[in-house]
């Protein structure tokens, strides 16, 4: 009896279970622009500065939001790049 009442359960919550939105902004870029329609609101980062940005969204419902989840350049350090040592 305990069988069939763990499936009965268990089916019923993997079908209950809500899917998950994917990651609405792309840590790549650093601006995101927001735009506004009859269908809801989107967001797209592509855009490298607040200019290029607002250049797009000019004459549209739309507005441009800095990325919070953008990850900052990743550079790496040249050969002239100073170490620092624990004490001096």
């Amino acid at each position: 009896m305990r069988i069939p009442a763990l499936t009965v359960v268990t089916v019923a919550a993997l079908l209950t279970a809500v899917p998950v939105r994917a990651q609405t902004y792309d840590p790549a870029y650093p601006v995101c622009i927001q735009t506004y329609g009859i269908d809801g609101s989107t967001i797209e980062c592509g855009f490298n500065s607040l200019g290029q940005c607002a250049a797009s969204a000019s004459g549209r419902a739309a507005q441009c939001i800095t990325n919070p989840y953008f990850g900052g350049a990743r550079t790496s350090a040249g050969p002239n790049a100073r170490r620092q040592r624990g004490a001096y």
